[in-house]
């Protein structure tokens, strides 16, 4: 097993979206919350326009970028990693990606015994 077991990855198609997105708009973070409609896929904003809660818990960085997700939605998330990809569609009303055709999408997968014991002695840090 490796060093180190990730909390979010992001695949090429995603990355190479962020990285557009960062020459237009500079700093950017995710964050997801969880919920219904815009609330349960990743949202993109400038990082100095979304205020992060003391609740919301760093799950890690894609592409340079700080991911985000509220505590209590990381609470039913937590034995899972995340896999962040961009697809066609459209984005969240107030995310970034929106004008650009595509969108960015969660998709997740259970850790391994291995993977979660790390993570037991690991625990993700809350927002500072």
């Amino acid at each position: 097993m490796t060093d180190q077991v990730t909390r979010v990855t992001a695949t090429p198609e995603a990355l190479k979206l962020i990285e557009q997105l960062k020459a237009q708009h500079g700093d950017l973070l995710f964050h997801q919350s969880g919920g219904c409609c815009d609330g349960s896929a990743p949202m993109c904003f400038p990082r100095d326009e979304f205020m992060v809660g003391s609740s919301d818990v760093l799950l890690g960085e894609i592409g340079g970028v700080p991911f985000y997700m509220s505590e209590s939605q990381y609470s039913y998330w937590e034995h899972t990693h995340l896999m962040i990809d961009a697809i066609p569609g459209n984005g969240g009303m107030f995310s970034l990606e929106r004008p650009t055709g595509l969108r960015f999408l969660t998709r997740s997968r259970l850790y391994t015994d291995e993977e979660w014991a790390w993570l037991a002695q690991h625990p993700a840090p809350l927002a500072a």
